[in-house]
């Protein structure tokens, strides 16, 4: 993203690993912004109750705080603010309760209108990822996409450039997301 001389947002989790210490600390140091995606993405520990996952969501907060000096006010729910797994654990109407929690503590969510493909537990090709984007985008004028960035998702690092290139030739520019950005809600 650095050649391309743009920023991103990134939803982290959590981790008291110095490598992820130091990965909150690179993502603000390069002008990228970030945000809040849970300290355990664990759906049965934050979707048991409000209080349960705000107490995830406040571990990681104090975490990314202590780690950069920012306090996130943009969130992502882990599975999106419409995911069902949800109903498993904290009943059908769990999430619109969340929601509207979080947004009277001041929180923005998002979600996304363009997805990668790369969620899933198989890696999927760069050509996967390349074609899944700039398919989805077409016809929108905002898109926010989903990518997932771990080791595992290398092909996803490979893809970054082309997808980049292509978007911009389509007239597309990039901004970091804002409490106050065009947002997705499902």
């Amino acid at each position: 993203m650095a050649a391309y001389k743009i920023h991103g947002t990134f939803f982290v989790n959590g981790t008291n690993a110095s490598q992820g210490k130091e990965l909150y600390k690179r993502i603000v140091s390069e002008g990228h912004a970030i945000g809040n995606h849970t300290y355990s993405h664990d759906y049965e520990r934050i979707y048991t109750s409000i209080e349960s996952y705000l107490q995830d969501h406040r571990k990681l907060e104090t975490l990314i705080y202590e780690e950069t000096g920012i306090r996130p006010k943009i969130i992502r729910f882990p599975g999106g603010s419409n995911n069902t797994v949800s109903h498993r654990y904290g009943g059908k109407d769990f999430m619109r309760k969340l929601i509207q929690r979080m947004e009277e503590e001041g929180y923005q969510y998002f979600d996304w209108n363009v997805t990668s493909k790369d969620a899933s537990s198989a890696c999927p090709s760069k050509d996967t990822i390349i074609e899944a984007v700039l398919k989805n985008v077409e016809e929108k004028e905002n898109a926010i996409i989903l990518f997932h960035d771990s080791a595992a998702k290398t092909s996803t690092v490979e893809a970054l450039p082309i997808i980049i290139e292509a978007l911009k030739k389509k007239g597309y520019s990039f901004s970091t997301l804002t409490e106050d950005s065009y947002y997705v809600h499902f």
